[in-house]
């Protein structure tokens, strides 16, 4: 059974910094990616960034809202992969949540942060930016 299980979200001042993790666990593929998404009260689901666990390659698009301040990681023997988040602003306030795909090298380009792609999720962790 796959499971997911984030943490590290909390209340932080705008500028400051977090680091989300998201434990994986119980894959039988080798190709499978983790992605990171967002869903702020009364917006969609939003995607973040994911990445490849097998060979720790990204998605190259990330939305222009996180762009240059989210980094998305890996650490293969721990089975975790992280989101580093720095320059906080309120708007990033949100759920985040990670999710789970096989095939993550077959997708099609437009899937990889597409939320209805993924197959497995997380319960989320919350995460609030004070100005």
């Amino acid at each position: 059974e796959v499971q997911l299980v984030e943490s590290g979200g909390g209340l932080v001042q705008a500028g400051g910094s977090l680091r989300l993790s998201c434990a994986a666990s119980g894959f039988t593929s080798d190709d499978y990616g983790i992605g990171w998404f967002r869903q702020a009260p009364g917006k969609e689901r939003e995607g973040v960034s994911c990445i490849s666990v097998s060979d720790g390659s990204t998605y190259a698009h990330a939305p222009d809202s996180v762009k240059g301040r989210f980094t998305i990681t890996s650490d293969n023997a721990k089975n975790t992969v992280y989101l580093q988040m720095n320059s906080l602003k309120p708007e990033d306030t949100a759920v985040y949540y990670c999710a789970a795909i096989g095939g993550f090298h077959s997708l099609l380009y437009s899937d990889y942060l597409r939320p209805d792609a993924y197959d497995y999720w997380g319960q989320g962790t919350q995460v609030t930016v004070s100005s």
